[in-house]
């Protein structure tokens, strides 16, 4: 007898019947850069259909990712200066601090997330405080849980520290405890590697370091056992949801990770990936549409919950006409 797993293809709705795995609009988080300034939606020339936003256009974009089932947004600050600690970061009236509380009061049920890190508030472009030329990771902590703490005040539902520095899921959630945010849910880059991938971001978020580079904390790209274990120390110093980033390169860590550890896992799609296939498809090499679907299709595959991509939207828009 011959087996015809064929017979299981024949048609679009057979193979949606049998489909293994899912993809919802309700699966991802959708990145924003927010600026300084007044009715500002400027493009990022490495990532198309990305912009920077001001505050009160943030919010008008935010709104229209709720509507498309988006549930939840990571911002991203760009300040109106910088320093040798970054102490924009943490400032009251600082851009993610502003753009959080006008988020929340346009959308109030949208899951607010912040990117708590140094590097796009610093004059010298690291994730920390830099003593004898080099990141202080302890020093770095406090200023960490500073700001963490300044989004929580403007009424941020979860932080994401993504600096890599040494305890500092511990730091910030100890810091979010002592000032009555227990409730305020950690989201750490607990395995963030040392990528080449990251390269649009920086643009976006104008954020690359002025000297050397990151490999000093962020993880070397040929370690695996090493990401579990830096997995299980965030989860053990209080992390809500963990996260991979990059995850294409990394689908098995991301695998990994999720047949290891019983928290939320997130993969962040990040913006090399996208630049990449935002540039094939421009060239004709490739049907953009398709290869987005197939890119996001297989993180989810891998293991992950939930999906940091700059495809959020374009995405949303095919899954919500199928």
């Amino acid at each position: 007898m011959m087996v015809r797993p064929r017979r299981l293809r024949q048609s679009a709705t057979l193979r949606e019947m049998v489909r293994e795995t899912t993809l919802s609009p309700k699966d991802f988080i959708y990145p924003l850069f927010v600026k300084p300034g007044h009715g500002k939606k400027d493009p990022i020339p490495s990532m198309p259909g990305q912009y920077q936003f001001s505050v009160d256009t943030i919010v008008q974009e935010a709104k229209e990712v709720w509507d498309l089932g988006i549930p939840s947004v990571i911002l991203f600050g760009i300040p109106d200066r910088k320093d040798a600690v970054g102490s924009r970061s943490y400032a009251e009236d600082g851009v993610v601090q502003m753009a959080v509380a006008g988020v929340k009061a346009k959308v109030p049920d949208m899951v607010v997330i912040t990117d708590v890190c140094l590097c796009e508030y610093t004059d010298h472009g690291h994730c920390g405080v830099i003593k004898n030329g080099k990141v202080d990771n302890d020093a770095t902590l406090e200023l960490l849980a500073r700001q963490a703490l300044s989004h929580a005040y403007a009424g941020a539902d979860f932080v994401g520290p993504s600096d890599m520095m040494d305890g500092r899921v511990a730091a910030i959630r100890t810091a979010l405890d002592a000032a009555g945010f227990q409730d305020t849910g950690i989201l750490s880059y607990a395995v963030k590697y040392a990528s080449a991938f990251y390269g649009p971001f920086r643009e976006a978020a104008e954020s690359a370091p002025q000297f050397g580079d990151r490999a000093g904390y962020q993880m070397d790209p040929a370690n695996a056992l090493e990401a579990m274990k830096e997995a299980w120390l965030d989860v053990e110093e209080g992390a809500d949801m963990i996260m991979v980033k990059p995850a294409l390169p990394y689908l098995d860590i991301v695998r990994r990770v999720r047949e290891q550890c019983l928290l939320p896992l997130a993969a962040y799609n990040v913006s090399g990936e996208f630049a990449m296939v935002k540039a094939a498809a421009e060239k004709g090499w490739i049907d953009g549409t398709r290869a987005m679907m197939e890119v996001l299709t297989s993180i989810r595959r891998a293991g992950a919950d939930l999906i940091l991509t700059y495809f959020a939207k374009e995405a949303a828009k095919v899954l919500n006409r199928i």
